[in-house]
């Protein structure tokens, strides 16, 4: 499974971007550079990365710094992965 590629596509399907998320690179800024992405967004964005990869997010977990650029999103589910 090609992990960056799973989380593009979830983040096109969550955030409603039409293919626009096809384009982003690694450096891509998220939180605060897409208006598509607020806080209700967030919380689907967690869910849906739940569900599609079979772990579970806790509150004390997520900060800004997750959700800053595509890489530290990918990361982030990287971690999640390897527990």
């Amino acid at each position: 499974m090609d992990i960056n590629s799973e989380v593009v596509a979830v983040l096109d399907e969550v955030l409603s971007l039409k293919g626009r998320a096809g384009r982003f690179t690694p450096d891509t800024p998220l939180l605060g550079a897409l208006p598509e992405l607020d806080s209700m967004a967030v919380v689907a964005l967690i869910t849906t990365l739940e569900e599609r990869f079979g772990f579970t997010v806790d509150d004390d977990e997520i900060d800004g710094t997750v959700f800053a650029t595509l890489a530290s999103l990918v990361d982030f589910v990287q971690g999640k992965l390897a527990i």
